[in-house]
């Protein structure tokens, strides 16, 4: 357990695909990494429609990759089916929810693989695994046969080693896909963090800024919002629509996790005027991550803020610099990036389509490799 949760002997030369257990793997249960869920689940009848089009596409599906309990946490941790380890530091959290996914890539025993995001989880285990992943716009990639956790927010996007692999991986889901070389001027608004003084890590802040300049890109730093009100509000749409996914569960709290308890009961507690605040919000988020993207091709900030927590210590909101993407609905792309003394930095970047955000992390990772 850990990272897989169940191992496939695929037989063939396509592609290793490795599927996140909220997807939805023919003649396989989908236990969403929740010890009741597993005792209820039956095989499911059918491929996901995401597992379905890779197949057609001739990958090989190698296994089921473990995630924390139902997708309602971004730590990574799971208790009961096991945590998968850090390959970048044992010590530390593998991120989640997509955690095996992000794994899997990471020690190459998957060539890509298929994780979900609501509000950071391929984003969030890819940076912390040092790895990259792609939260796909919403609505772009069917979530058909996918363990819902919020649906207005949902998503399905592939993880891989590097640019390349999140690539082919897009091309499993999305038959035809293609990201052209990058063209025109290399500019990109820097999202700034006013407000969070103290909160981003400077060493990780440093990481992707000096990532940038070595690609030769020409950054201006913009305001946009508030990433804690945005960050509150995700947390109110989740845990709201993560209730009414899951209230079947409602009877059987004692066997769940402290934090999906937590959550569920928070969901319950919400009431209409909360809700009806967070989607005003949404759509404040939604408006001005448009209007920046109107004047710039992409946007740029860290994937976390800071290095990822040690396990069972103190850490911070995982979620903090990738709810407002989710929000507003945009495709985003997780990327490592050097830092100075080992330390664990992702890039994050922003954009109008996948194609984009892949073209323009191409040019950050080439940057990169030749530095």
């Amino acid at each position: 357990m850990g990272t897989w949760v169940v191992r496939l002997d695929a037989a063939g030369g396509g592609p290793r695909l490795a599927v996140k257990d909220c997807i939805d793997v023919a003649g396989l249960p989908t236990t969403a990494g929740c010890p009741v869920v597993a005792e209820m689940a039956e095989p499911a009848g059918n491929d996901a429609s995401v597992v379905a089009s890779a197949r057609e596409a001739g990958a090989r599906v190698v296994g089921k990759t473990g995630l924390t309990e139902l997708c309602w946490s971004a730590n990574g941790v799971n208790h009961w089916a096991g945590t998968p380890v850090n390959p970048r530091d044992p010590r530390r959290v593998p991120g989640g929810s997509s955690s095996g996914s992000a794994v899997a890539v990471a020690t190459g025993e998957a060539d890509t693989s298929f994780g979900t995001d609501s509000a950071g989880s391929v984003r969030i285990p890819a940076a912390c695994c040092g790895v990259a992943g792609l939260k796909t716009a919403w609505g772009r990639v069917s979530v058909k046969g996918v363990y819902p956790l919020a649906p207005s927010l949902d998503t399905v996007g592939p993880l891989g080693a590097d640019v390349s692999a999140v690539e082919l991986g897009m091309g499993l889901i999305e038959p035809g896909f293609t990201v052209r070389p990058w063209r025109g001027a290399l500019t990109a608004g820097r999202l700034g963090t006013l407000g969070l003084e103290g909160v981003v890590d400077p060493a990780v802040d440093a990481a992707v800024d000096r990532a940038l300049a070595a690609a030769g890109v020409i950054v201006t730093r913009v305001a946009w919002g508030d990433f804690r009100e945005a960050l509150a509000a995700a947390a109110v749409i989740i845990d709201a629509e993560g209730f009414r996914t899951n209230a079947y569960l409602m009877p059987y709290l004692s066997q769940l996790s402290p934090h999906v308890r937590r959550n569920l009961e928070r969901g319950a507690r919400l009431s209409r005027a909360d809700r009806a605040s967070a989607d005003r919000t949404r759509e404040e988020v939604r408006a001005a991550l448009s209007n920046v993207l109107a004047d710039f091709p992409v946007l740029v900030l860290p994937v976390l803020a800071g290095q990822p927590p040690l396990i069972g210590g103190r850490g911070f909101a995982l979620t903090l610099l990738t709810a407002p993407a989710s929000l507003a609905g945009l495709p985003a792309l997780a990327l490592p990036v050097p830092a100075v003394g080992g330390v664990i930095a992702a890039l994050q970047v922003i954009g109008p389509d996948e194609e984009t955000v892949l073209a323009f992390g191409r040019v950050i990772e080439a940057a990169a490799a030749a530095g």
